[in-house]
């Protein structure tokens, strides 16, 4: 009987997961084009941002990384993606629900969230309907869209987004281009999925269009998704970071002639400080301990 039960419990999430994916939101997947700033614009003169992804799981190592950016204040965080879930309906149904947002993500960044740039990672993106899109339109007052831009410090940051469509022609990279068409370097792009990358995951040549538009226009370009830390040696004059060790975890890394920094050990998050032409940006473990410092400069 335990195991007709259980048999009968499984078919019930099936089915529930296909009504799920053929819901009318799936058809409406919020890939909306811009319709004014989303975030709104941060101090002119210095900012300081953190970034970090890959954390919004409720456990002890995600909340060590928060305590630690909470101990001064910052003017803006960029969540790179990935709110988990657990239990059975996760498995089947995949995480990001409404409830992991509120039990999950809300309880650790809650009091950053109007202050809060998202970008979804490939956990949420699916069910973002049901969790991610109905979160921030609380925060902010109306749906995300998919892709946004606002400035901080003289510089242009851009959400952009690896989980909707980002091919040459797609809506999200012409719009892209229009925001790249006054002179100048001082833009800052973050997404989930790297361009590059060390670790579990490898290389990710379907954001290349991304990168490609971004090329001379852009000079700095962060990412989550593998759960550990690595900043690059500049590639078409763009310096890419990897901040994915926001507590979910973590991923070793490999030998990477194209590495200038590489961490798999510890848990922590990027620290941005942007003024007009310069960036410095470190990482910074949980524990307070600075592993790596890099400073980019750009055109204005």
């Amino acid at each position: 009987m335990k195991r007709l039960l259980a048999v009968l419990a499984v078919v019930v999430l099936v089915a529930c997961g296909a009504a799920y994916l053929w819901a009318p939101w799936r058809a409406d997947p919020a890939i909306r084009l811009p319709d004014g700033p989303y975030v709104g614009s941060g101090p002119a003169d210095r900012a300081v941002l953190w970034a970090l992804g890959d954390g919004a799981d409720g456990g002890d190592a995600a909340r060590s990384v928060v305590a630690r950016m909470k101990r001064k204040r910052f003017d803006r965080l960029l969540y790179l993606g990935d709110v988990y879930g657990s239990g059975l309906v996760s498995t089947v149904l995949g995480d990001g629900s409404a409830t992991d947002f509120d039990e999950r993500y809300d309880p650790l960044y809650g009091e950053f969230a109007a202050r809060t740039a998202p970008t979804p990672g490939n956990h949420e993106w699916p069910r973002r309907g049901d969790g991610y899109a109905p979160y921030w339109r609380k925060v902010h007052g109306r749906p995300p869209p998919a892709f946004y831009a606002f400035d901080v410090a003289g510089w242009r940051l851009l959400s952009l987004n690896s989980e909707a469509p980002h091919g040459a022609s797609s809506a999200q990279v012409r719009w892209l281009r229009t925001q790249l068409r006054e002179p100048g370097t001082c833009r800052l792009a973050f997404w989930h999925h790297p361009r590059f990358n060390a670790g579990k995951h490898d290389d990710e040549p379907g954001v290349a269009p991304l990168w490609n538009a971004l090329r001379g226009h852009a000079t700095i370009v962060v990412a989550g998704h593998d759960h550990n830390m690595q900043r690059f040696r500049p590639v078409d004059g763009i310096t890419q970071y990897v901040s994915g060790a926001g507590g979910h975890g973590r991923y070793r890394l490999r030998d990477d002639p194209r590495l200038a920094f590489g961490n798999d050990r510890d848990f922590g998050a990027l620290r941005i400080e942007l003024s007009p032409g310069r960036a410095r940006l470190v990482f910074v473990s949980a524990a307070g301990q600075i592993l790596d410092v890099s400073t980019v400069r750009c055109a204005r």
